[in-house]
């Protein structure tokens, strides 16, 4: 049986932390997908929910312009949330997550050319 709460999403969900099943920390709510109650896109006046969590790039669209595309927008299915608190605790493993595609994007394709820039600073070399 599923149970439902209305939360004041500025409030409850907007900012918050988000972690993983074994509470390690995964990234920062950015933004929310609603859909309608029947799972469509949400419309104007019309009831909705929680569809996924956002945790894009929204900096970078702020500093530099541009729409990140829906396809790479980082997002965490409602369905992985258990628990909406101080942070929002996840039911599943970060590294099940496709939410930091951008970090390992600017890894491999700007850091990673940077001399020394794979080098790991807590590793054994």
């Amino acid at each position: 049986m599923t149970r439902e709460r209305m939360v004041d999403a500025r409030l409850h969900l907007l900012s918050r932390q988000v972690l993983d099943v074994d509470g390690e920390p995964v990234r920062a709510v950015d933004d929310l997908e609603l859909i309608g109650p029947d799972g469509q896109a949400a419309r104007a006046g019309a009831e909705v929910r929680v569809g996924a969590i956002l945790v894009g790039p929204v900096l970078f669209v702020r500093l530099f312009g541009g729409a990140v595309p829906v396809s790479r927008q980082p997002r965490i299915a409602w369905e992985d949330v258990g628990h909406v608190g101080t942070a929002i605790e996840l039911t599943v493993p970060s590294d099940r997550l496709d939410a930091d595609w951008v970090e390992h994007w600017l890894r491999d394709h700007v850091v990673g050319r940077i001399p020394g820039g794979r080098h790991d600073p807590e590793g054994d070399g």
